[in-house]
C-alpha cells in the first residue's frame, strides 16, 4: 500500500509540527549558509522520503542543535522513520517513546508521537495496538484536520490488515476529502492509490486498477514511490492472474529497495513475489519466500516472518501436486513438520491474519490428501474466514474435493470441485473484458485439474463432457457489452502504434510514455467491457440434438495425467484414451520449428530434407490423437475443443482431417448456440492489404471476383481507423497483411497496417463486428496459453466481440500458398458455403493443404 506525505515518512513531523518555535538555532552548512535547525530538518524529510537515508540522517544531525522541545520530537520522529526503513525498528519505538516521555510538549507534537507509535506497531504486525495508538492521535488532532488526515491512512492501513474494510475505507474517503479542501494533492492522490488497494483486498479487480492509475501520475514522481506504488499494481495483476507480469515488476522492485538500502520495503517485495509464484510455480517459490522471512526475522518483525514463512511452507506443501499450467510440482527434500506449520498458523491468527492461516492449515489438508500414507482417518474441520479472499475460498472447495479423492469418492470430489468453480462463475460474470475473463480463470485451475481427473476416471461420457465444457467454457459465459466510443482511448492507441513502430527491437515497452499507455489501455479495456448476459453451458443431450447425421464432436481433454478424447455424434458418444501421449509430447516441440521452415525455404537441397522431417512428424501426430477417435466415427464435419497444451496445433495440415470439414471451437456450448442461430449472409464485402505483402493485392482482387461488389483499402488507405470502420459496416472482412503474436498481453497481437499495428484492443472499439474474418496474415491465429486451459489471441478477440467464426493461421505460410488458396476460397463463401466448408472446398479444387484454419461456427 502506498505510504502518502504524512503518512509513517519522515514528512509526518515535517507537517505536523508547532508552526512557531521560541528558539531558532543557526548552523552552516557545508558551504557556508546559515541555516536554521528547520531548515535541516526539512532537507532530512526531503531526501527520507527520496529514499536518501544516509544524508537524511547527517541532516537530522545538524538539525538537532535546538533548544525547542516540540522541534526535537518531530527530529526524533523523522529519525525514527529513517531507522525503521533501513532495518532497526526496535530503536525507532525506543526513541520516539523516550521523546514522547519527555517534558515540555505540546499536545500536537504528543499527538504526532503517537501517531508515529501506531505506525511503528502497524509495520510490526502489532494490528490492535496499532489501532490503539492511532485512534489516540486521530482524537488528540481535532483542531488540524490536515495532520489527522494523515494519521488516518495508517489507521486505515491498520484496519484493512484486520480485515475491516469498511472502516479502512471510511477513513481514506475522510483523508481524501481534507486533503482536497486543504489543496494537498499529492497527499490526495496516495490516498486515493490506497483505497485501490482495499478495493483489490474486497475482491474488485476493476476498481483497484482504475484508483491506482488515476493516482500513479503523482504517487510515481519520485523513484521511491513508484516502486512502492509498483509493489501493490502488481498485486492487482496477480490477482488478476497475470502473474508473469507481476513478477517481473516485483523482481525489479525488490532490487532498487535493496540498492536504496530499505529492508522492509524490499522484503515486502520479495513476499509479493513469493505469493504470486506460488500460483504457478511453488518451486521458485520457496526461495524468495525465504529471503523475505530472513530479512523480517533481522528486522526484528516477527509478524510479517510468519506471513513469509506460511508462503514458503504452502510452497512446499504443494509437492505432488497439479501445478496451475498442469505440470507436476517436485516434492521437497526434508519432511514437513506438522508442528512447525501449526505453529506458524496460530501466529497468523493472533496477529489478525486469519485468511492466511487457513491457507496454510488448507495447504497441509491438500498435501495430507495427496499422500494417502499420511492420513490418518483424521482431518481437521474447513474454517473459512469471513473476510476470506476468492483463493481462500476457492481452496476449502479444492479440499473437500482431494479429500473425496482420495478415497475413492469421485462423484462427491466432482460436486465440491464444481461448487468452486461456481463461485469462480459468479466473480467472473460481474467482468465483460476476454483478458480479464481469461487470466482470472486461473483461480479455478486446480479445480478444473481435479474435475476432469474424477470425471475420466468415471469413464462415463456425459460426466466427461461435462468437465471439458467447464473448462472450455469458463471464460466465455459472459457475453460482452459493447463499450461506448472513447476518442480519448483511440487516441491513446495511436500513440502506442507510433511508439511500437518507432523501435522495431521489440523493446518498445521500456519507454515510459510506452509503459504508461499500455497500463492504461488495459484499465479502459477492463473497466469499459461491461457484461450483458450469462450464458449457461450445454449438456451432453442438448448438444447431441444439435449435430446432425454429418457432424460429430471431438472434445479433447487433459487430466493433468493422460490425454482423452470424446468422440460425440446425433447417435452416441464415446471416450478414448490417446494411448500414445508420450509421442505426442514428443513431437509437438519441434512442430512450429518445421513449419516456419518448411514455409521460408521451398527450393534447394534443404527443402526435401525439412518437408521430409514436417512430414514425419505430422504423420506421428496425426496418427497418435486422431487415427482413435475418427476411427469411431463417418462424419464428414468435425467440431474440435482442445485444451491449450494442443492450442498450437495446425489441425488442417494432419493427414487424418484431409477430406473431412472442422472447426475449432471455443466450446461446444458456443459452437451450438451459433449453429442453432440464423446465419449472417454474406451481403457486404470488405478487402484491406497492409504494406510489404508480396502478393496482397493480388490475393484481394482475386477474392474480390467471387462478388458483386466490396470495398477494398490498401496502400496509405489502410490505416486502422479506416480499416476498423470498414469492420463495423461489413459482414465479411478479409485482410492481408503481416501479423504480430504479443505472447505477454495477446491483446497487443495485431496487424499491420498502413499507419502502425492494429490492436486486439482495437475490435473492442468497433460498435460492431464482422460476421465472418479471414485473416491473411502469419501468426494471428496463435493464442497464449493461461493456466493449462485458457488460451487468448486474436482469433479468440474477434470471437469473443462477436464474430462467428475467423479463418487464420497459427504459423508462417508462404505468401503464394495464401494467395491462391484464400483467393480461391471466397468462391464457395460467395456461393454460401459456410467457412469451414469453403476452405475445405479451396484445399481440395487447388491441391493446397495449408495451416489455415476455421475458428467458431465454421460451419
Amino acid at each position: 500500500m502506498q505510504v502518502p506525505e504524512g503518512v509513517f515518512r519522515a514528512s509526518d513531523t515535517a507537517h505536523a509540527g508547532v508552526t512557531a518555535v521560541a528558539v531558532v538555532e543557526h548552523v552552516h552548512d557545508d558551504e557556508g549558509v546559515a541555516r536554521t535547525a528547520e531548515d535541516f530538518h526539512r532537507r532530512a524529510v526531503e531526501l527520507s522520503n527520496n529514499g536518501r537515508y544516509a544524508p537524511a540522517q547527517r541532516a537530522l544531525d545538524a538539525a538537532e542543535r535546538t533548544a525547542d522541545a516540540d522541534l526535537r520530537a518531530r527530529i526524533v520522529g523523522t529519525r525514527a522513520f529513517v531507522l525503521q526503513r533501513t532495518g532497526a525498528p526496535d530503536e525507532a519505538e525506543r526513541l520516539c517513546r523516550e521523546a514522547l516521555a519527555g517534558p515540555g510538549l505540546s499536545d500536537h507534537t504528543i499527538a504526532i508521537l503517537n501517531g508515529q507509535l501506531g505506525a511503528l506497531a502497524m509495520y510490526g504486525g502489532r494490528l490492535e495496538e496499532a489501532h490503539k495508538w492511532l485512534s489516540r492521535a486521530i482524537s488528540r488532532l481535532s483542531d488540524d484536520p490536515v495532520s489527522a488526515a494523515r494519521v488516518r491512512i495508517n489507521r486505515s492501513l491498520a484496519s484493512s490488515q484486520r480485515g475491516r474494510l469498511d472502516d479502512a475505507a471510511a477513513d481514506l474517503e475522510v483523508a481524501i476529502e481534507t486533503f482536497d479542501a486543504a489543496g494537498h494533492p499529492v497527499e490526495a492522490a496516495h490516498a486515493r492509490h490506497n483505497l485501490g488497494y482495499f478495493a483489490l483486498l474486497a475482491g474488485d479487480i476493476v476498481a483497484a486498477l482504475q484508483d491506482m492509475q488515476a493516482a500513479r501520475p503523482v504517487t510515481a514522481a519520485t523513484p521511491v514511490g513508484a516502486a512502492i506504488g509498483d509493489v501493490d499494481r502488481a498485486e492487482v495483476l496477480r490477482d488478476a492472474g497475470l502473474s508473469t507480469e507481476a513478477e517481473r515488476i516485483l523482481e525489479r522492485t525488490a532490487s532498487l529497495f535493496g540498492t536504496l538500502r530499505m529492508p522492509q520495503s524490499r522484503a515486502e517485495a520479495e513476499f509479493n513475489l513469493a505469493r504470486s509464484l506460488l500460483t504457478h510455480d511453488a518451486q521458485r517459490a520457496v526461495r524468495p519466500a525465504g529471503a523475505a522471512e530472513r530479512r523480517f526475522r533481522a528486522l526484528g518483525n516477527d509478524t510479517w516472518a510468519a506471513r513469509a514463512r506460511a508462503v514458503r511452507l504452502r510452497a512446499l506443501l504443494a509437492g505432488g501436486s497439479l501445478d496451475r499450467g498442469g505440470e507436476r510440482v517436485p516434492e521437497p527434500r526434508r519432511k514437513l513438520r506438522r508442528d512447525d506449520i501449526d505453529d506458524t498458523a496460530a501466529i497468523l491468527d493472533h496477529r489478525g491474519f486469519r485468511g492466511e492461516a487457513a491457507a496454510l492449515r488448507m495447504a497441509h489438508e491438500l498435501w495430507r490428501a495427496r499422500h494417502a500414507a499420511a492420513m490418518d482417518g483424521s482431518s481437521r474441520a474447513i474454517r473459512i474466514p469471513a473476510d476470506a479472499s476468492m483463493d481462500v475460498r476457492l481452496m476449502a472447495h479444492e479440499v473437500r474435493a482431494a479429500r473425496a479423492a482420495t478415497i475413492g469418492r469421485d462423484g462427491e470430489s466432482r460436486r465440491h470441485a464444481a461448487r468452486g468453480l461456481d463461485v469462480l462463475a459468479e466473480w467472473q460474470r460481474t467482468y465483460g473484458s476476454l483478458d480479464l475473463q481469461t487470466s482470472i480463470s486461473m483461480h479455478g485451475a486446480s479445480l478444473i485439474w481435479t474435475g476432469l481427473d474424477a470425471a475420466v476416471r468415471s469413464r462415463r461420457p456425459e460426466v466427461v463432457f461435462e468437465w471439458s465444457e467447464r473448462a472450455r467454457h469458463l471464460s466465455q459465459q459472459v457475453v460482452p457489452l459493447r463499450p461506448p466510443p472513447d476518442p480519448e482511448f483511440a487516441a491513446e492507441l495511436a500513440e502506442l502504434r507510433m511508439l511500437r513502430a518507432d523501435d522495431p527491437s521489440g523493446a518498445w515497452l521500456s519507454d515510459p510514455r510506452a509503459a504508461t499507455l499500455y497500463d492504461r489501455a488495459r484499465e479502459r479495456q477492463w473497466s469499459a467491457t461491461g457484461s450483458v448476459e450469462f450464458q449457461k453451458r450445454i449438456d451432453l443431450p442438448e448438444l447431441r440434438s444439435a449435430l446432425d447425421s454429418d457432424t460429430a464432436l471431438l472434445a479433447f481433454v487433459y487430466s493433468g495425467v493422460g490425454m482423452h478424447a470424446l468422440v460425440v455424434t446425433s447417435e452416441r458418444a464415446s471416450l478414448v484414451d490417446v494411448d500414445r501421449w508420450g509421442d505426442v509430447q514428443r513431437a509437438l516441440p519441434g512442430l512450429r520449428a518445421d513449419l516456419d521452415m518448411a514455409a521460408s525455404i521451398r527450393t534447394g537441397p534443404m527443402a526435401e530434407v525439412i518437408a521430409r522431417s514436417l512430414r514425419e512428424r505430422l504423420e506421428s501426430l496425426s496418427a497418435a490423437l486422431l487415427d482413435g477417435p475418427l476411427g469411431l466415427t463417418s462424419a464428414r464435419r468435425i467440431v474440435i475443443t482442445v485444451p491449450g497444451v494442443l492450442n498450437s496445433i495446425p489441425w488442417g495440415v494432419l493427414p487424418a482431417l484431409q477430406g473431412r470439414v472442422f472447426t475449432l471451437a471455443v466450446s461446444a456450448t458456443r459452437w451450438a448456440r451459433l449453429h442453432r442461430s440464423p446465419a449472417v449472409e454474406h451481403g457486404s464485402i470488405g478487402f484491406a492489404v497492409g504494406p510489404r505483402v508480396a502478393r496482397g493485392l493480388e490475393e484481394v482482387r482475386a477474392a474480390a471476383s467471387a462478388w458483386p461488389s466490396s470495398s477494398l483499402l490498401h496502400g496509405e488507405d489502410a490505416t486502422v481507423d479506416a480499416v476498423t470502420e470498414l469492420a463495423a459496416g461489413v459482414d465479411l472482412l478479409h485482410v492481408a497483411a503481416h501479423g504480430r503474436h504479443a505472447l505477454d498481453n495477446p491483446l497487443f497481437s495485431g496487424l499491420s497496417l498502413a499507419d502502425g499495428t492494429l490492436f486486439g484492443y482495437d475490435i473492442d472499439r468497433m460498435p460492431r463486428v464482422p460476421s465472418t474474418v479471414v485473416l491473411s496474415a502469419c501468426e494471428v491465429g496463435r493464442s497464449a496459453v493461461r493456466w493449462g486451459e485458457e488460451a487468448i489471441g486474436m482469433t479468440r478477440t474477434w470471437l469473443h466481440a462477436g464474430t462467428r467464426a475467423v479463418v487464420a493461421t497459427p504459423v508462417i505460410v508462404a505468401d503464394d500458398v495464401a494467395c491462391e488458396l484464400l483467393g480461391a476460397m471466397h468462391a464457395g463463401l460467395a456461393e454460401g458455403l459456410p467457412p469451414a466448408e469453403a476452405l475445405a472446398a479451396a484445399s481440395a479444387r487447388t491441391g493446397i493443404v495449408a495451416p489455415f484454419q476455421t475458428h467458431g461456427a465454421g460451419f
